[in-house]
């Protein structure tokens, strides 16, 4: 009975700590869970000036700033990093474990792309004919890419209009308000608007978007592989 005690004791202890890893539970006030799937887990961070973040542990994620921002980032040794970041830029980070401080003097935004399994093979692999970048390198550029992502900076003017192309599974982070229309191999179209800071995941597809609204907007696509 004792040791079935002590066992039970252990597990708890462990579940807390696993509990205290997360962003969400240790920073509520600061950290929202906006979407999640079976592929990706994506974060809406909103600090102040000051603001600081207990320990917590990530999987490799990509961050996309919606402000200019300051942060000093304290990990398990004790060792501290500072790093900074301007607005509509789009970063790469590997799994991670640490506490952080907002060194910024204005309020910051930041959505954060976790990864979690990767896409079944066949959703991510493109013929040429319908990559975006190669068919529409006008309003499709990659901002980096590795093994696990590729990063597109997409962006539209009034009433510009792409050409029928392919998506990997993907996560859309919109960094302006956005008056779009998708048009499908069928001929079918769906209206597309939304608010800077809104996200979107879709399943791997073809398309042809087309901005129907007066002003710009961009989009941050991250594709997954």
């Amino acid at each position: 009975m004792k040791k079935t005690s002590i066992v039970c004791t252990l597990l708890v202890a462990a579940a807390a700590t696993a509990f205290a890893q997360d962003p969400v539970k240790v920073a509520p006030n600061q950290v929202k869970v906006v979407l999640e799937n079976d592929y990706v887990r994506v974060l809406s961070w909103t600090e102040n000036p000051g603001d600081k973040t207990p320990m917590h542990e990530h999987p490799a994620l990509v961050s996309v700033s919606f402000s200019d921002g300051k942060t000093r980032f304290t990990l398990p040794d004790g060792k501290t990093r500072e790093t900074t970041s301007k607005a509509g830029q789009a970063t790469w980070s590997g799994p991670e474990k640490h506490a952080s401080e907002n060194l910024a003097t204005a309020r910051g935004q930041v959505i954060q792309v976790e990864l979690k399994q990767k896409p079944a093979a066949a959703q991510t692999q493109l013929a040429a004919a319908e990559d975006s970048v190669a068919v529409d390198p006008k309003h499709y550029k990659v901002e980096f890419q590795n093994d696990r992502v590729r990063v597109l900076r997409i962006h539209y003017g009034p009433n510009e209009k792409s050409v029928m192309h392919a998506h990997p599974a993907s996560l859309a982070v919109f960094m302006s308000e956005t008056h779009g229309k998708f048009t499908f191999p069928d001929g079918t179209s769906v209206p597309a608007d939304r608010k800077a800071g809104d996200v979107q995941w879709t399943d791997a597809g073809k398309h042809m978007p087309e901005n129907v609204g007066t002003k710009p907007f961009e989009v941050i696509l991250v594709e997954l592989r």
